[in-house]
């Protein structure tokens, strides 16, 4: 690791146990080492959005309708269950947090399902999705957010690790119960804390 990386983790004082600094995200099914899953490629012209379940106001949006939104910014710092880390990431999209008042969940929705354009899923407790640092994200340092990093669009949850960021994102189902996802079926943790370097599921 270069002199110029171990001095920005020691400023930073909030790598979580277990992780590495690396200077960018790796692309899917490019430079990804754990490549399991075909890449979709999706024009923006024909992206839908379904987001329904346990709301008062289910929306069904194409790119017009997302980009009507209010856009945000949030830097947040990345990191994946393989033990690698990217600092400094500025994402820009829709807060989640602004989504969820948009379309009001109904009393006892306390789960949020994500379903993706390549079949992927992943699931996370309502409450964990409202920290102003959640985004829907369209770009990554100032570029549209390239295929191989889940564009059109993915949920960025810093917080967790990034299994829990779902790429391609399609539909997402607000519910009373809890279902698990690609990966949490598979062995990896459903709280998923990158803090509490929480990466597998206990038995």
């Amino acid at each position: 690791m270069s002199d110029q990386r171990s001095k920005r983790e020691r400023d930073y004082g909030k790598l979580p146990p277990g992780q590495r600094v690396i200077g960018r995200i790796l692309r899917w099914g490019i430079d990804h080492p754990a490549i399991v899953r075909k890449i979709p490629r999706i024009d923006s012209g024909e992206w839908r959005l379904i987001v329904d379940g346990e709301v008062e106001k289910p929306l069904h949006l194409g790119w017009e309708d997302l980009m009507s939104f209010p856009s945000v910014v949030s830097v947040s710092d990345f990191h994946c269950v393989e033990g690698w880390s990217v600092l400094d990431c500025r994402w820009e999209g829709v807060s989640f947090k602004g989504l969820v008042e948009e379309v009001r969940p109904r009393e006892g929705a306390e789960y949020v399902f994500f379903e993706c354009a390549d079949g992927y899923a992943t699931s996370l407790p309502l409450k964990d999705l409202l920290g102003g640092d959640v985004v829907l994200a369209y770009r990554l340092n100032g570029e549209d957010l390239e295929a191989s990093l889940g564009g059109p669009l993915r949920l960025v949850v810093p917080k967790k690790y990034a299994y829990k960021s779902a790429m391609w994102v399609t539909r997402i189902r607000f519910m009373k119960t809890r279902e698990l996802g690609f990966c949490e079926k598979r062995g990896y943790s459903d709280t998923a804390d990158a803090w509490k370097n929480d990466r597998y599921a206990t038995r």
